[in-house]
């Protein structure tokens, strides 16, 4: 059998069947779209199943648990530490009844009913999916990049660019995506160094031009981050020129990495509707290709990708898949 061990949240499990236990809603995926998902289902009164998936180090949760101070999500005057606010989503999702299994989806079955998940050799089936994977960041790769994050290395300068106010900061990449950080920073920050692997940026014509009229924003081409430096914060990134080799330290109190971000879509391929990048296409609403297959979150939106606007999106999620189990259609949700 399959490593997947079902917490039962309430007295009223899925119904058992020869091949596995019925759900109404099967979620994949335990970041806010996830939780949220889980929330609205569980207190329609439908059977909700999630898999909370297991990041590096066994811990599940997105990527708020990677995250320190959360300051920007709403009903927290003061701020609440990532790894809380999950803990509290999960513990209100259990509270309606949520059942949870603990580990990493291996395969899933879109197509025929009822749907299937797989954990192993353990089989799940719903009569609805919703699918919450999420995106992960893509890192440079370095030890010390790993060690400081959260201590001065982000990926999101949205969530984490106030706490930079009046400091130096260095941004790495040369897309519109490291343009659109390196100008939100300087709202926040002192000055703000773009670091780029190549002699051009890769960014649009409009955003490159934005970045370079700023004059907050100074630019390092041709050089890659080798190392970040500092103990328990960032105090420096140690730089390499690509085409002469020459070392230098450049002085800055955080790192902000925007070289793109990964859909955690490779369980879907061949099965659902995405887009070149890997991102699942919503055709109708939450809605894929696949009927009561629904999807929220970060795994969708490579626009946004905030933990307010993947709970909206897990939200009508739900609501959708409560439409597909119940029938009713309601106007004015």
């Amino acid at each position: 059998m399959g490593q997947g061990k079902a917490l039962m949240a309430s007295e009223q499990n899925g119904a058992e069947g020869a091949n596995g236990k019925f759900y109404d809603v099967l979620i994949i995926g335990s970041g806010p779209a996830g939780w949220t998902a889980a929330i609205y289902a569980s207190r329609a009164n439908l059977k909700t199943l999630l898999f909370t998936g297991l990041m590096a180090g066994g811990t599940p949760g997105g990527q708020l648990m990677l995250t320190t101070e959360v300051e920007n999500y709403p009903g927290f005057a003061h701020g609440i530490m990532g790894p809380i606010l999950m803990d509290e989503m999960r513990q209100q999702a259990v509270r309606f009844g949520t059942e949870l299994v603990e580990d990493d989806v291996t395969r899933v079955e879109f197509r025929q009913q009822p749907l299937t998940v797989y954990v192993g050799d353990d089989a799940y089936h719903g009569k609805a999916v919703i699918l919450a994977t999420g995106a992960s960041a893509i890192w440079l790769g370095l030890e010390s990049e790993e060690r400081l994050r959260g201590r001065g290395v982000s990926s999101c300068a949205t969530c984490d660019g106030f706490f930079f106010r009046g400091k130096e900061i260095a941004v790495v990449g040369g897309g519109d995506t490291a343009m659109e950080e390196a100008t939100c920073l300087t709202q926040h920050a002192e000055k703000v160094t773009v670091v780029h692997r190549r002699d051009q940026l890769r960014a649009s014509k409009i955003m490159q031009e934005r970045a370079l009229k700023n004059p907050k924003i100074d630019f390092v081409l041709d050089s890659a981050v080798d190392e970040v430096l500092g103990e328990n914060s960032v105090e420096g990134v140690r730089l390499r020129n690509l085409k002469s080799g020459e070392e230098s330290t450049l002085p800055v109190q955080g790192l902000f990495v925007a070289i793109g971000h990964r859909p955690n879509t490779e369980l879907f391929k061949g099965q659902i509707d995405m887009d070149e990048a890997g991102y699942i296409i919503a055709h109708e609403h939450t809605s894929t290709n696949v009927p009561g297959v629904f999807v929220a979150g970060d795994v969708r939106d490579h626009r946004y990708r905030q933990a307010v606007t993947a709970a909206g999106e897990g939200c009508m999620a739900a609501l959708d898949a409560q439409e597909y189990n119940t029938g009713e259609i309601r106007e004015g949700w």
